[in-house]
């Protein structure tokens, strides 16, 4: 199948088709009672710190800093930060993406671009 022939995915589809999968996957395995909001919040944080730690004392973390191992690995750990967001968000009853957007909205107020274009300090400090 080309992309031309390809159905038009939005990225709510997706994230609903992920959502679906995963708990799919989590109820095959009668997971799902240990899938609490703390348990899964647990998890992504504990996910995340293993992402971080393929960038453990590379100099910047660009891509020429990466062999194919470390590619892999970061691959995978971002596949399960995500995994579990989207997990702790279906438990949580939150829209992602809307999350995102409503988001992205309080920063451009707190952010204003005029105001804050190469400035990488926090909102309150300047």
């Amino acid at each position: 199948m080309t992309d031309a022939a390809a159905p038009s995915i939005t990225a709510t589809d997706s994230l609903i088709e992920l959502r679906e999968r995963i708990r799919r996957f989590s109820s095959e395995r009668d997971w799902q009672q240990f899938h609490t909001p703390k348990n899964l919040a647990m998890a992504l944080s504990v996910e995340v710190a293993e992402l971080a730690e393929h960038f453990q004392w590379l100099n910047t973390g660009a891509d020429a800093e990466l062999d194919d191992a470390k590619r892999t690995g970061i691959r995978h750990e971002m596949a399960d930060v995500l995994v579990y967001l989207i997990q702790l968000a279906d438990r949580c009853n939150v829209d992602l993406r809307a999350a995102v957007l409503e988001k992205m909205e309080l920063n451009a107020v707190k952010y204003p671009a005029a105001q804050v274009r190469g400035d990488p300090r926090k909102y309150n400090e300047y």
